[in-house]
């Protein structure tokens, strides 16, 4: 990922965003290497995988939305 932030923000809440961010992008890859190939890990139940991946992408949305609506609020400041 590369962030427009430098690296230390002032904002605890822009370092808080930014770790939601990058630990659920690096949950979401984790999670997407179990789906390929299902024939090495016969094992994996496909639909707590999916779960997963859904929770990632959720993280990450509201991550990026944190961050929107400080840099937006911080900007007009």
């Amino acid at each position: 990922f590369c962030f427009s932030f430098s690296q230390k923000p002032k904002s605890e809440l822009v370092r808080t965003s930014l770790r939601l961010l990058t630990s659920s992008a690096y949950r979401l890859q984790s999670e997407c290497t179990k789906t390929l190939p299902v024939e090495t890990c016969p094992t994996t139940d496909i639909q707590l995988v999916t779960q997963q991946v859904i929770q990632c992408a959720y993280d990450i949305a509201k991550a990026a939305k944190q961050l929107v609506t400080i840099t937006t609020k911080e900007n007009n400041n």
